[in-house]
């Protein structure tokens, strides 16, 4: 009570001396004050998004764009002091690892293709160009909650293995030391903490490929695409949050947003295949050629599924609207041995076991799937021995990828697989929320914005920014990572918690000045 009641005399104090003012009717600005935040050192954790990671790359002008580094260009009316950053060496993006290229260039949109296309150049960063120094923005690209804990994830000796994060390493301030450590060690007087969404991000973006691993505390047993136990979540978070406040510091948190809202999974649609272009992101596949799979595929397919009460998996293509890709469901019933048996007598017991193999779990995409963006390429084309699922290349016709062959597991996000995303998301919320309460810390909702921008965007000024792909301008061209406007969105609503937390008057930053796309060359 007593910090609205402060901010509320700050506000009528300017009002009053802006009415006694006869020879200006302009109203005074608000006075910038820190309230009982103390800005002087300000640490920001987190990962890709606390880094400035954009357009599939950290480089320099994203990490000058960062949203840590925006708040604290803000915190300096309020008594904020300087903030560092570990910049990378050049504007394109990517790593090198003993002069190996382990990290690609950045995106770019190009004219003439109406693609995102690679930045043309090799990466000048070397991660084992070790940076000194101390650096208050301490974002990881890549890191899982559970890495701001772990001793030698900054050890560039275990980068090439996979044990340590190659941008961590590239400025830690030991070979074991934590992120963590390196923050608390500053003592900061108030920090930032957005962390969590790679704990489903990996698992989202691989078609959910990875393991659900709740119930399982030890994180050393996880791969890099499965979900972090929210109970292991829960004790990570409040050891990082007990650790930042131990010395009094004040902070803001976020909470997550549905990592499955992000342009990354709702830009490519379930029903790409049309006879002829009728729109944008159509896969055209001709009236001669549906007419034939109608006839040679999905028919006698739809024949045999219908036998065994699976009818509904397969429907003939349209050869005047919209048709849905084909896809392997993993959670369906492996009918293979019926569509064997029932293939044999017209295809022979080879083709038969061929088409049972690929076909046991395939149907075709509803709305309720989300193709993930990095499938997009892959629609039309031929599989391969590699990819394949079944350890050969399809033979043609049966080799067109979501029309003719289903799509694989990392091609399509299914609904038992988004509704663990969102199962553990919305746990890994509750801890979140639940500690700001407990420590006294500003709280953002970023779920919240994030539904904003999927629902109608946010009008500011005469533009209005949404979650479409390369057009809404909140996000950079990977489909997961803000663009530059995206970040200072992020800024924004941080400030606003900030505000309301602890009385202080941080003023927004105009997301006007922000570019939503780069060019391909940058200074």
């Amino acid at each position: 009570m007593k910090k609205n009641i402060k901010t509320l005399l700050l506000v009528s104090l300017a009002f009053m001396a802006a009415c006694n003012n006869d020879d200006n009717n302009t109203p005074a600005e608000v006075p910038v004050v820190p309230g009982s935040a103390v800005f002087t050192k300000y640490v920001a954790l987190g990962d890709s998004f606390a880094a400035g990671y954009s357009d599939n790359a950290l480089f320099k002008k994203g990490q000058e764009n960062s949203y840590p580094n925006i708040l604290a260009q803000q915190f300096v009316a309020a008594g904020g002091g300087a903030f560092t950053q570990p910049l990378m060496n050049d504007n394109i993006g990517g790593l090198l690892l003993g002069g190996n290229v382990v990290a690609g260039t950045r995106l770019y949109f190009d004219g003439p293709t109406q693609t995102p296309v690679n930045v043309v150049g090799k990466p000048t960063t070397e991660v084992t160009a070790h940076l000194t120094g101390t650096f208050n923005n301490l974002g990881v690209p890549g890191a899982k909650s559970y890495h701001l804990l772990a001793a030698g994830y900054g050890n560039v000796a275990g980068v090439a293995a996979g044990l340590a994060n190659p941008y961590y390493a590239r400025f830690s301030s030991t070979a074991t030391s934590t992120v963590l450590g390196d923050g608390v060690a500053q003592d900061p007087t108030f920090f930032s903490l957005f962390i969590g969404g790679n704990d489903v991000l990996g698992y989202a973006t691989s078609g959910g490929t990875g393991k659900d691993q709740t119930g399982n505390p030890n994180p050393a047993t996880y791969g890099a695409s499965d979900i972090t136990d929210p109970a292991v979540f829960a004790n990570v978070y409040a050891n990082l949050a007990t650790a930042l406040t131990a010395k009094g510091a004040k902070g803001v948190v976020a909470n997550l947003p549905y990592i499955t809202t992000l342009p990354h999974f709702t830009t490519v649609p379930y029903n790409p295949l049309t006879a002829k272009v009728i729109g944008k992101n159509n896969e055209a596949v001709g009236v001669a050629t549906i007419k034939a799979l109608n006839t040679q595929l999905y028919g006698p397919l739809k024949q045999a599924l219908t036998a065994f009460n699976a009818g509904d998996r397969i429907n003939l293509l349209s050869e005047t609207g919209a048709s849905p890709l084909l896809i392997k469901d993993e959670s369906l019933t492996d009918l293979r041995v019926q569509l064997t048996a029932a293939f044999t007598p017209t295809l022979g017991a080879q083709n038969a076991a061929f088409y049972g193999a690929v076909f046991g779990q395939a149907r075709q995409a509803k709305a309720t799937d989300l193709v993930v963006l990095t499938t997009r390429p892959d629609i039309g084309t031929a599989p391969t021995a590699a990819n394949s699922g079944i350890g050969i290349a399809p033979p043609a016709p049966l080799n067109a990828f979501g029309i003719s062959y289903p799509l694989q597991d990392k091609h399509v996000l299914i609904p038992t697989e988004i509704a663990e995303i969102k199962k553990a998301t919305d746990a890994y919320n509750v801890t979140i929320e639940a500690v700001a309460k407990e420590k006294g810390l500003a709280f953002v909702d970023t779920r919240a914005t994030m539904t904003q921008l999927a629902n109608g965007g946010i009008r500011f000024g005469n533009f209005v920014m949404s979650s479409s792909f390369a057009t809404g301008g909140a996000f950079s061209l990977d489909g997961v990572h803000p663009s530059a406007r995206g970040y200072g969105l992020i800024a924004n609503i941080f400030i606003d918690a900030i505000n309301a937390q602890y009385g202080s008057t941080l003023r927004h930053v105009d997301l006007g000045v922000y570019p939503i796309q780069y060019p391909a060359t940058l200074p």
